[in-house]
């Protein structure tokens, strides 16, 4: 393969370590500093300076195809450090992923292209996660790396063998949730997860010693990692180290590489300046002589391009040999491997629920909705072995445990239940990684208090169209003498305003049914439980196949004939409605109940029914929770039943009179409303 000398002598010595792999990279120095020109925006310098490791993982070690990206077994690879995004597009255009073409690169940044600002799921073939966030992206590469061992143990290694690799930088391993998942991933061992450390010692700040001064490879090294050193731009070097990594199948492997942000550039190598803008027009010529690229922008030589093309088709005999392993394989075991890749529900969960259903209608229970969750996960789990549960160091409080996921997911035994410890943020981002993986169906708990913590991952859910599930319990200030700290007030109102995130409170046993039915049938939308400490009687009692919460609300009660006010309420506060339009109907009025599980679905019901179900008559909206967002549906926050500050401790009964959300309450707006 034919080399431009390098003009520097610092880089050719470089260059000279492994010339052909220096040759393969430049193409990706040079297609990041063209498209970030073009964009006159973006991130150069991290795929600058990685763009040696990226080449020998893909050349060498990477097992994928890039004209079947989705091919199950292929290896996983996570961009963590996403803002060198063209690091990855540059590799998806060399390597021929048919999407992501010469065009697209060049539109790098712009409206319509699939070459974001930072890798997004879903945008172009290849693209595992969306990464930008620091932390995330490592942290659900751990979940992926959780699920390809616990699929291995159900369908065996001739189908699922395969690694998790993360190229990840300085911000991801100072973000909270980088640790996180670097302490679970160590503690339980997880082998096929590799991880490349771009060791560049440049923030946006300036040097990494502002800010930054631990011996980052001992605390892997603490947490039970294999750690190794190398330089970055060390073909041969990297090689070594990544096949060292693959043989250590006991711990999951770091490799430090020491690199140079902006590598090639002569005057902003090394430095913040390249971190996060162009190079320029003047700066991309002279880096273009360093490194020895006399080539015009976007242009790839046709030897080094028939290279990258061929480094594309070299897992393309793995894959056949998989596929033929997968045909060899008995017809029922295939059809059950092929069902949970594809995401298909099998016969038997439909009468699981139904079963489930006519056991609540026939003995109707008073229960908490987290007990409720936990009856509804006994039948469900047992007819969906892909569903693989958790909780953040909270199983006994989220009820989140049941007999089918009784397995403990350990370093010996990958079972179906994981224990998160206290890492909400880790555990969100992770089951978004069991999920994006493909063949389970992840879910987890921890309070509503401490979605705070895992709110950017149930946010990156709702971003990417990933159906994970987050069981949230303890749901108001009807937890009680816990206090403040961890009365959820503000909660449910600003999960409420991530957009494609269904958010369910049910108010009985039935909807919490009918929630975790939504929830497993959806698996583009992800959903959240918000779940009761406290019981609550079953308020639907008349059997039938219907689930109403999937219209997001719907008339529970109905007092009287005709509507003088309307009583729209969730959770645990629709029993109080209910008990409210009893009083009322008494004194004369005709009421209606509305209990309204999801803002969410109940938005999606054709106007019509959504005219229907509120009436016109004046309404009055009850919620153990804050005010704001529920003008939407009544006329002023006067006619909210609710929160306007923090909670307090005490028992139960006395919290809800203390605030003021009592049945009293209830009905005194109600008349004032109506006399009006």
């Amino acid at each position: 393969m034919p080399l431009d000398s390098p003009k520097d002598p610092k880089i050719a010595a470089k260059a000279d370590l492994d010339p052909q792999n220096f040759a393969l990279a430049n193409c990706i120095r040079a297609l990041s500093i063209d498209a970030v020109n073009a964009a006159n925006s973006g991130h150069p310098g991290a795929p600058m300076g990685m763009a040696d490791a990226a080449t020998v993982l893909f050349r060498n070690h990477l097992k994928f195809d890039a004209k079947n990206p989705d091919w199950p077994d292929r290896d996983r690879f996570v961009l963590s450090n996403g803002h060198a995004s063209m690091l990855l597009y540059s590799l998806l255009h060399l390597t021929g992923y048919e999407d992501m073409t010469l065009e697209q690169v060049k539109n790098f940044r712009q409206w319509g292209s699939i070459t974001a600002g930072h890798p997004e799921y879903g945008h172009a073939k290849g693209i595992e996660t969306t990464t930008g966030p620091l932390g995330q992206g490592i942290a659900t590469a751990v979940g992926m790396a959780l699920a390809e061992r616990r699929l291995a143990a159900e369908f065996g290694d001739d189908l699922v063998d395969h690694h998790t690799y993360v190229f990840t930088g300085d911000g991801c391993l100072q973000e909270g949730i980088g640790q996180e998942a670097i302490s679970l991933a160590g503690h339980l061992g997880l082998g096929k997860l590799i991880v490349l450390y771009d060791d560049n010692s440049i923030t946006i700040d300036g040097p990494t010693s502002i800010s930054f001064s631990e011996d980052v490879p001992a605390r892997f090294e603490a947490c039970g990692w294999h750690v190794q050193s190398c330089d970055g731009h060390d073909g041969k070097a990297l090689d070594a180290a990544i096949a060292a990594a693959k043989a250590e199948t006991g711990k999951p492997s770091l490799i430090a590489m020491k690199t140079v942000i902006g590598f090639g550039s002569p005057n902003k190598a090394g430095s913040y300046a390249v971190h996060g803008s162009p190079l320029g027009r003047d700066e991309a010529a002279l880096t273009r002589e360093a490194i020895g690229w006399p080539h015009d922008p976007f242009v790839i030589p046709d030897d080094l391009l028939s290279e990258w093309r061929r480094i594309g088709t070299r897992g393309a005999a793995d894959r056949e040999a998989w596929e033929a392993r997968l045909k060899d394989r008995s017809a029922d075991v295939r059809a059950e491997f092929e069902r949970r890749l594809s995401g298909t529900l099998p016969e038997a969960y439909d009468s699981a629920l139904k079963a489930a259903r006519d056991a609540l209608f026939a003995d109707p229970k008073k229960a908490a909705t987290r007990k409720a969750s936990q009856m509804a996960l006994e039948p469900l789990t047992a007819a969906l072995p892909e569903m693989i549960g958790g909780s953040a160091d909270l199983t006994g409080s989220n009820l989140t445990r049941v007999k089918a996921v009784d397995s403990q997911y350990t370093r010996e035994a990958p079972g179906r239940y994981i224990g998160y410890g206290v890492r909400e943020f880790g555990m969100a981002a992770a089951m978004n990684g069991i999920n994006l993986h493909g063949g389970f169906i992840a879910y987890g708990g921890t309070f509503l208090v401490f979605s705070d913590y895992a709110r950017n991952a149930i946010r990156l859910a709702a971003l990417m169209g990933v159906g994970t599930i987050f069981v949230m319990t303890h749901d108001s200030i009807g937890l009680g003498e816990d206090g403040p700290t961890h009365q959820p007030i503000e909660h449910l109102a600003s999960l409420r305003a991530i957009p494609n995130l269904t958010v369910l409170r049910p108010a009985d046993t039935v909807e919490t049914l009918e929630a975790w039915d939504i929830a497993i049938r959806n698996r583009h939308v992800p959903s959240l439980l918000a779940l009761s400490r406290q019981d609550v009687p079953q308020l639907r009692l008349e059997a039938g196949d219907e689930n109403l919460t999937a219209k997001g609300a719907y008339v529970i009660r109905q007092f009287g004939e005709g509507r003088d006010v309307t009583l729209i309420a969730t959770g645990t506060e629709v029993q109080l409605a209910v008990q409210a339009g009893e009083a009322l109907h008494a004194q004369g009025l005709n009421v209606a109940v509305v209990s309204m599980p999801s803002w969410e679905l109940f938005d999606a019901q054709p106007e019509a029914y959504r005219k229907a179900t509120l009436g016109d008559a004046p309404r009055i909206a009850v919620e153990a929770a804050g005010k704001f967002g529920w003008t939407r549906y009544v006329a002023s926050e006067d006619d909210v039943i609710g929160m306007t500050g923090f909670g307090a401790s005490a028992p139960i009964d006395r919290l809800y009179q203390e605030f003021g959300i009592t049945t009293d309450a209830i009905v005194a707006r109600a008349k004032a409303l109506t006399e009006k």
